[in-house]
């Protein structure tokens, strides 16, 4: 049987009806909530709010090590993480979908390695391209079958967040060749591959980058563009999974 870890992100806070609940004890710590167990075709599919059950961690505070650590001890192939991000360049604009190739991390003081001591192991890991690997594929397979149109590839720049960027930030991710911007890629994928998990981003462009437009970027209509982008999220999700159990 095939397993899958899924994270959800802003907007993604659950996904259904689980048949278990999974609370995982890791060295790392807490993990951001129990992940749920769901039984889709063959494969089991386990959910993880990255953000806490009510939404209540913020970027910066994720426990990311304890998260990947509960998909590794879950013995998941592969992870699909949704993260919501803002966009940059001309074909990410609000309510449109992107599967990134490539991220420039601009975090500071997360726990991004699992090496983190002298009595750790030592893993120096390759990452020329974070996000390439079999769950990419599919998923953009998943979102052909199900007729929603996602953009293939893009640069994430990851910013320490809470707080959203200034126009000169988005300014200078611009030149430094980001497409979209975003606060919980990292260390999320670096950990990931770390712990030799696939990993892959869908991610939900819910507004425009700071500066892009006249009028200052609003929480009231991101988390609209959200909730209007996420019936295609769930509609390409629902394929994917049918997808993989079909996959041997």
């Amino acid at each position: 049987m095939r397993r899958l870890g899924l994270i959800g992100g802003t907007g993604l806070d659950y996904w259904g009806s689980a048949v278990r609940s999974h609370d995982i004890n890791s060295i790392y710590g807490q993990p951001s909530a129990d992940l749920t167990e769901y039984l889709i075709g063959s494969s089991q599919v386990f959910f993880l709010p990255r953000h806490g059950e009510q939404h209540q961690i913020p970027p910066h505070a994720v426990n990311y090590q304890a998260n990947i650590d509960a998909f590794r001890q879950l013995q998941v192939e592969s992870i699909i993480a949704v993260n919501a991000v803002g966009g940059i360049s001309r074909l990410n604009q609000p309510g449109t979908l992107t599967v990134p190739d490539q991220l420039i991390d601009y975090t500071w003081g997360r726990a991004h390695t699992f090496s983190m001591s002298d009595g750790d192991n030592l893993s120096h890991v390759e990452f020329a391209k974070p996000f390439d690997g079999r769950s990419r594929s599919e998923l953009l397979k998943a979102a052909a079958k199900a007729g929603v149109d996602v953009t293939d590839g893009g640069c994430v720049a990851v910013s320490q967040g809470p707080r959203l960027e200034t126009a000169a930030e988005i300014k200078r991710f611009m030149q430094d060749g980001c497409d979209l911007v975003g606060m919980t890629s990292m260390p999320e994928a670096a950990l990931a591959r770390e712990a030799g998990l696939d990993y892959a981003s869908l991610c939900i462009n819910a507004n425009w980058g700071a500066g892009l437009e006249q009028e200052p970027v609003s929480m009231e209509a991101i988390e609209t563009t959200l909730v209007d982008a996420m019936v295609k999220v769930r509609k390409l999700l629902g394929i994917l999974f049918e997808e993989f159990s079909n996959v041997r």
